[in-house]
């Protein structure tokens, strides 16, 4: 007997085209966290592989037969694809995918947003995360109760097992997006707390110079702000390199591309750059702030509850 009770549903012939009757088994959890409601499914999971999906995205139609085709290779014990910013979200909604999209934000890993090249990497987030269950198996399931966050320790506990994770651009989700600004930066601030404690619990995977970009650049804006009060000369570098950071940021806001088709009107484009000129500012600040919080903080908070 299962572990919780279950409702058991079945989509009918002819619900989804070409589709035969596929079985749906819906496991209630109560209020447990995604990890732990993912190790729950993975008890009454019978298949070869999991797939995970976030409740706010959807695959597209190829996903998993182009994921599949990556387990041929049996080194292979997880696979993971882009989460794209979906057509259809909100002018609001885009303008957070545009700021995830951006290289000045999402840096060596703006490929996790938009489709790059087929590589192995050695984290990956769960809303697009196809895995092995003799592997789930092994190494206990997600068995944590960080979120987010969750995916981090997963992949670090697979690739410290010897085993390979591979990104495949064609294993394509579309994951709809907070709404800028507030909904987005809220987002974005448990994600750079928990990469900042990340940084001394899992550093094998976290301990990278990029994540710490953000932190330096706000920690060089406060500094320099007080410096130039006693050293008038470093004025103009100070203001300088501002300037040059604000032209940058205007450069890669207008030439961002989403890797999704916009349909905006002009209007809409102008809006869609302005808002991404803003965001990618209040992002690396706020991403900043957070991660040096999350380095000090003696644990997080859903840690404190156990």
């Amino acid at each position: 007997m299962p572990d919780f009770p279950f409702d058991e549903s079945y989509l009918k012939d002819g619900d989804i085209p070409g589709l035969a009757t596929v079985p749906i088994r819906v496991i209630p959890t109560g209020k447990v966290n995604p990890a732990r409601k993912r190790d729950i499914a993975l008890k009454q999971a019978k298949g070869q592989l999991l797939a995970f999906l976030d409740d706010d995205a959807y695959p597209d139609k190829d996903w998993l037969k182009n994921a599949l085709k990556n387990f041929t290779d049996s080194k292979v014990a997880a696979v993971g694809g882009p989460a794209v910013t979906p057509p259809n979200d909100s002018l609001r909604q885009k303008i957070s995918g545009a700021i995830y999209a951006s290289i000045l934000v999402s840096g060596n890993f703006r490929y996790r947003y938009i489709p790059g090249k087929r590589m192995e990497v050695d984290d990956f987030p769960s809303c697009n995360f196809i895995v092995r269950k003799s592997v789930m198996d092994e190494l206990g399931g997600f068995n944590t109760d960080f979120w987010p966050g969750e995916d981090t320790k997963l992949c670090r506990d697979i690739v410290k097992a010897s085993k390979i994770i591979i990104y495949d651009p064609k294993a394509l989700v579309y994951h709809h997006r907070r709404k800028a600004f507030l909904p987005h930066l809220k987002q974005i601030a448990n994600y750079a707390t928990h990469r900042g404690y990340f940084v001394k619990q899992y550093p094998e995977t976290s301990f990278k110079f990029s994540y710490f970009l953000p932190s330096i650049f706000l920690l060089g804006l406060i500094l320099g702000a007080v410096l130039i009060q006693f050293i008038p000369l470093l004025g103009r570098v100070y203001f300088t390199l501002i300037w040059l950071y604000l032209f940058l940021v205007f450069i890669f806001s207008v030439s961002n591309d989403l890797g999704i088709k916009n349909r905006l009107s002009l209007s809409g484009k102008a809006v869609l750059i302005t808002g991404s000129f803003i965001g990618i500012i209040l992002t690396h600040v706020c991403y900043g702030f957070y991660f040096i919080r999350g380095m000090i903080l003696p644990k997080l908070a859903e840690e404190a509850l156990q």
